[in-house]
């Protein structure tokens, strides 16, 4: 059995909107919709969602991994990510693998408002152990342990990638969609005014 472990930081500025980012953050689907591709996404739970990756490339296996990621909310934005289920899709050579196959992630993300901006300051923690066929698995541990590190190491880098390119972009579409929807009262009035 073979483990491997990788961590991400994420520091993010934001610029503040006149709502403010803490209720953008209380709901988690978004930051999910910023982790991956909105239609390999699918609710299974009260705040779980399993996620089905895309193919990875790993010392020359191609697995496809699903994942259910339980997402909270706390009154402070403060949004917290764990796994709570995960399966490997791959060749049939590798149905073995899901009997020994586990992936443990862990994250948080956290508000700090200032003046003009709000940080969002993040940390994640992936880790996988594997039971790896032969010949792979008598290959020499420290090539090993570089090959998984890498392998995690990219994973958590695409994540980040996407949240840094996303949810600023989500969050500026969410709070003038919420604007537009004050602005129009739902008895037919506009700004006060009837129609």
């Amino acid at each position: 059995m073979q483990e491997f472990h990788a961590s991400q930081n994420l520091r993010l500025r934001v610029p503040n909107e006149a709502i403010p980012i803490e209720h953008y953050l209380r709901q988690p689907q978004r930051l999910v919709q910023s982790i991956t591709d909105p239609r390999r996404i699918e609710v299974i739970g009260d705040g779980v969602y399993r996620l089905s990756l895309r193919p990875l490339q790993f010392l020359g296996i191609s697995i496809e991994p699903t994942a259910d990621l339980q997402v909270r909310s706390q009154a402070d934005g403060t949004l917290t990510l764990q796994s709570v289920g995960c399966q490997v899709k791959g060749p049939d050579y590798l149905s073995f693998v899901n009997d020994s196959f586990g992936m443990t992630l862990q994250g948080v993300l956290t508000p700090q408002r200032g003046d003009r901006y709000t940080e969002l300051q993040g940390r994640a923690d992936l880790q996988i152990h594997i039971e790896l066929p032969p010949p792979i698995r008598y290959m020499p541990a420290p090539m090993l342990d570089r090959a998984g590190k890498t392998f995690l190491s990219g994973i958590l880098s695409t994540i980040k990638h996407r949240i840094e390119r996303q949810l600023v972009e989500d969050y500026r579409a969410w709070v003038a969609a919420t604007h537009a929807q004050l602005e129009v009262k739902p008895q037919g009035t506009i700004q006060g005014r009837t129609v």
